[in-house]
């Protein structure tokens, strides 16, 4: 594994170090997650889209046109 160094305010370090305390983890544990997500978002944005191709051609609706309401509704 290969270390970096990042700059910050010495305020936001210190009371992220306490949040990961009080999660049970280490500031760096969560850097490690952030980035792996950061990394990721493009390739998951890509996939869900071909799942979305994939059922355009699947789902039907006979026609009919939902409301923004309707479709978010769970």
């Amino acid at each position: 594994m290969k270390n970096i160094t990042l700059s910050a305010d010495e305020s936001l370090i210190e009371a992220a170090r306490e949040r990961a305390r009080a999660e049970h983890t280490t500031l760096n544990e969560q850097f490690r997650l952030w980035l792996a997500n950061y990394a990721r978002r493009e390739q998951q944005a890509e996939e869900a889209m071909a799942v979305v191709r994939e059922l355009r051609g699947k789902v039907r609706t006979g026609g009919r046109t939902f409301t923004r309401d309707e479709m978010n509704e769970r």
